[in-house]
């Protein structure tokens, strides 16, 4: 009787404890993670003579444990309205089917918060950070 009252309230502790646990956050574009040395810092929209923010910009190529996340964000008047996938992880199959379900999730949660600071999709956690960081560089050139 004893032994099960300890069982018990060790495995309620060990329930509580990880339900106190906070969710993994994408940290932000200043972080350690490994960029692709070459730069790329092209804007396709006008840069002067407009309003500033408008144009399609390319973020940087963002290298992920799975492969390189590079995207292209469309600003109008300060807006995002449209974010292209340039690279995604593609290696094989199980890379093509996370980057084919997460990478339409990431873009409809960067049009929909109008920034960088989306939410993971969860089992693409690598995808989802090379993609934030990706797009915060194309906001930074848009000046967004």
């Amino acid at each position: 009787m004893r032994r099960a009252v300890l069982v018990g309230t060790g495995s309620s502790a060990l329930v509580v404890a990880l339900l106190a646990l906070k969710p993994h956050q994408i940290p932000g574009p200043d972080t350690s993670a490994a960029r692709s040395p070459v730069p790329s810092h092209t804007a396709t929209g006008p840069s002067t003579g407009t309003s500033a923010g408008t144009g399609t910009y390319t973020g940087d190529p963002v290298d992920t444990r799975y492969g390189t996340v590079q995207v292209a964000v469309t600003v109008t008047d300060g807006r995002i309205t449209a974010v292209k996938v340039i690279q995604a992880p593609d290696r094989n199959g199980r890379d093509q089917q996370i980057s084919s379900q997460a990478l339409p999730q990431l873009t409809q949660e960067a049009i929909k918060a109008q920034s960088a600071h989306i939410d993971t999709v969860s089992g693409a956690s690598y995808t989802s950070q090379g993609y934030a960081q990706s797009l915060q560089s194309a906001l930074d050139q848009a000046h967004v």
